[in-house]
């Protein structure tokens, strides 16, 4: 999402120089005038589009603190959970119809009767930066059943996502 808003505001700045350019040739006739105005656009836009982008990163950053926290939250709420994260499977993420990230899950109630699970799920991009992440609840699983849930991400995300268990709970 950031880089299609990158891509439009260096599109928006080459816009600015071409027509302050243009505009300068018409009407001036110092040799110097157009050159110094389309770098004065120049420096202009790109301040501009310094700012958007700066704008969108601090975004992206807020509401990746925002889900971290709710997670956290929903995960607190857990009284005498167990740690089961190794029952826990998780299908390849896709992409939704509104954009998001989801990803299908499958946890393994080995206890000896219904269990309820709280499931986090860690999105991250190809190199392992944090995009987002969420908690699912799985609730009355069967004694030695399995129940199924699905992870959707709270933002689109671009570029190549990896989902993974941050943690999961049987309660």
């Amino acid at each position: 999402m950031a880089g299609h808003r990158a891509r439009r505001a260096t599109g928006a700045v080459l816009t600015a120089v071409l027509a302050t350019v243009l505009a300068g040739c018409s009407d001036d006739t110092g040799a110097s005038s157009p050159a110094s105005k389309a770098a004065s656009a120049l420096e202009s836009a790109g301040a501009r589009a310094t700012d958007a982008i700066s704008s969108i990163a601090a975004q992206a950053s807020e509401a990746i603190a925002s889900a971290t926290a709710e997670a956290g939250r929903r995960l607190d709420e857990v009284k005498d959970g167990i740690d089961v994260k190794d029952d826990v499977r998780l299908e390849a993420p896709a992409t939704d119809a509104d954009g998001r990230t989801t990803v299908g899950f499958t946890v393994r109630n080995t206890a000896d009767s219904a269990k309820s699970f709280a499931v986090q799920v860690v999105f991250r991009d190809s190199g392992g930066k944090l995009l987002d992440t969420v908690v699912v609840t799985v609730s009355d699983v069967a004694a030695d059943a399995s129940g199924t849930g699905t992870a959707r991400s709270t933002h689109k995300l671009s570029g190549e996502v990896k989902a993974e268990v941050g943690k999961a709970l049987r309660y």
